[in-house]
């Protein structure tokens, strides 16, 4: 492939990736489901106005699923499954190392790479559509996927570069700030690891070797795609891609071992207070609880009064009250992060040391009074617009639709979620607001993190 093309196919895959797919945001979206015989499950939108594709394959491979003492793995499995692969003497394939297999994506004009968060290991994969330069496409992410080479002496230099990271990450008070309340939060649960120098030390690429084996199967995958192919077309395509995985080929999904359960995170019992002596111009204030599970009933009502108490910028309850009327703060804000498990409600701000304590119990004050009385009409019916009124820009592109469908896919919302999503806000009452608030959070069993503030007595 000439210099040239390998040019032109880079800036035709730029170029129509910041094209955006309006009519889909604008009409009813289809997406097609179906259960490949080995068991992976597929979800198609077809987007026909632009020859793309995108793909994403997702494995209940995150965080979730490291070991106690190996925090990281995850993260650093799917890092490196991305840095060679190996030989294959039966298909007549050299291995490919780092370098080798960057160009031979740079000359498909297509990206194909991993990462891992907490509860999944995703793999991407975007490319023009051409059936030429696909197929070839679809054959080297077939490879990566089912036989990354792991180096041992790539890990070893990867794994300095992390640890020497982490050092400097570990002298910024928000790094420090965000552990200690994670920690407090999630106790013995994973969502509550640490990723530091020891954990990364035990670490081995048999480890990263074994747990690709036993997660990342045709059975365990949830595959979507988005973009300008047919569904005959995302089923061969889906076929080829997993082909070369282990696992239990064309049994019964019901062949697929089950994995092990992990256990949920605990609601607290009391509330407790860190203060951490830290010299900055900042304090880091951080205030909390375990929140709920992103299938919960009770999503549409956090998700809208949230968007009214901190979610909601410069509009947010919070920030009237904390920056707006005392300017105690520049930002503050709340948020929950809803997974498989009950991800953290964090309320977060910044302030002058000797104003940590002021901000604080405005901050809860603030959410004491929500979670009791709920927002006025008035409130709600801005949040509704609001985020109504910035839905379409949810699914403008591609790869927001994709991030969409995963989203469904991965926590088994309905087929039409995305169609009802604007009907489900508008329905929202303030009793639902209030209700739901009062059923997930406790303001006095709360995790209150302050560093950088003055260390009182307490």
């Amino acid at each position: 492939m000439t210099m040239f093309k390998k040019i032109s196919l880079q800036a035709v895959l730029i170029a129509l990736v910041t094209m955006v797919c309006l009519p889909a945001a604008m009409a009813g979206i289809a997406i097609e489901h179906w259960t490949q015989p080995s068991g992976a499950q597929v979800f198609l939108v077809q987007s026909h106005a632009i020859p793309m594709l995108d793909v994403q394959l997702d494995f209940d491979a995150g965080s979730r699923r490291d070991p106690p003492g190996q925090a990281g793995l995850a993260s650093v499995t799917a890092s490196l499954s991305g840095m060679g692969v190996r030989a294959n003497p039966v298909r007549g394939e050299v291995a490919l190392d780092e370098n080798a297999l960057g160009e031979a994506w740079a000359d498909l004009g297509a990206r194909f790479g991993a990462h891992a968060s907490s509860d999944r290991m995703s793999f991407a994969l975007r490319s023009l559509t051409y059936p030429d330069l696909l197929a070839k496409v679809v054959q080297l992410a077939a490879r990566q996927l089912a036989e990354p080479a792991f180096p041992a002496e790539i890990w070893q230099r990867e794994r300095e570069t992390m640890i020497a990271a982490i050092k400097e990450a570990d002298t910024r008070p928000a790094t420090l700030a965000q552990r200690a309340f994670d920690q407090a939060v999630y106790g013995s649960h994973p969502y509550g690891y640490d990723t530091n120098a020891a954990s990364l030390q035990r670490i081995e690429v048999s480890h990263m070797a074994a747990l690709y084996r036993q997660l990342i199967q045709p059975c365990r995958a949830k595959v979507m795609v988005v973009g300008a192919v047919t569904r005959a077309q995302t089923d061969a395509l889906v076929t080829q891609l997993l082909a070369r995985l282990p696992g239990p080929g064309d049994a019964a999904a019901s062949a697929c071992p089950a994995l092990p359960a992990v256990a949920e995170v605990q609601p607290l019992t009391q509330a407790s207070e860190q203060r951490i002596a830290f010299e900055s111009a900042q304090a880091h204030v951080l205030l909390g609880q375990p929140g709920y599970k992103r299938n919960d009933p009770d999503f549409f009502a956090m998700l809208v009064g949230n968007y009214i108490l901190g979610d909601g910028g410069f509009v947010s309850r919070l920030t009237h009250e904390v920056r707006e009327k005392r300017g105690l703060s520049y930002s503050v804000y709340s948020y929950f992060a809803p997974g498989l498990h009950a991800g953290a409600f964090t309320i977060g701000l910044q302030t002058r040391p000797d104003q940590a304590d002021q901000a604080l119990q405005l901050s809860r004050e603030v959410l004491a009074r929500f979670v009791a009385d709920g927002p006025t009409e008035a409130e709600l019916q801005a949040a509704k617009n609001n985020l109504i009124g910035g839905f379409a820009l949810r699914l403008d592109s591609n790869r927001k639709l994709l991030d969409n469908v995963a989203n469904i896919a991965w926590n088994n919302l309905p087929l039409d979620y995305l169609d009802t999503w604007t009907q489900r806000v508008q329905s929202i009452t303030a009793a639902d607001i209030r209700a739901a608030f009062q059923r997930k959070l406790q303001p006095d069993r709360m995790v209150t993190v302050v560093l950088g503030g003055p260390v009182s007595d307490r």
